[in-house]
């Protein structure tokens, strides 16, 4: 089998701000933004790596979703529990820096994890978590 990552999917509230986040703070390149008001479809990569994206979706558009799991994703998308992402960057140091200079939410800053990895994690406007690895 040749199974590759595609694309993996994070849910927005404010489309202009997560472009913005992903644009403007991590230095992804916009590639598609389809939709328009809150209803937009994103998709976000990073540079030099056209066959991995990152698709930022309004969470609760789906026609199958209830009222109430429309409001469980509500709160746990303010809350923070209910996307994240793990990326990985040969500097963490500087990564860290230049996230954190932009205003970026710190949960983490960069530790070594009992686990083996040295990592730190920020949140994006809509609350995912964004945890970042440093590559060995």
């Amino acid at each position: 089998m040749d199974i590759t990552i595609h694309t993996s999917v994070l849910p927005h509230d404010d489309p202009d701000a997560s472009v913005a986040f992903y644009r403007d703070v991590l230095g992804f390149e916009v590639r598609t933004d389809v939709g328009s008001g809150k209803m937009r479809w994103i998709t976000v990569g990073p540079a030099g790596q056209p066959s991995t994206s990152l698709l930022l979706a309004p969470p609760a558009a789906d026609p199958g979703i209830t009222e109430d799991e429309r409001r469980m994703i509500t709160e746990m998308m303010a809350k923070g529990t209910y996307g994240w992402i793990l990326l990985a960057a040969k500097d963490l140091d500087a990564t860290f820096a230049q996230v954190r200079a932009a205003d970026a939410e710190v949960v983490q800053e960069p530790t070594e994890q009992p686990y083996g990895i040295r990592d730190c994690a920020f949140r994006d406007p809509a609350g995912n978590l964004v945890r970042i690895q440093e590559l060995a």
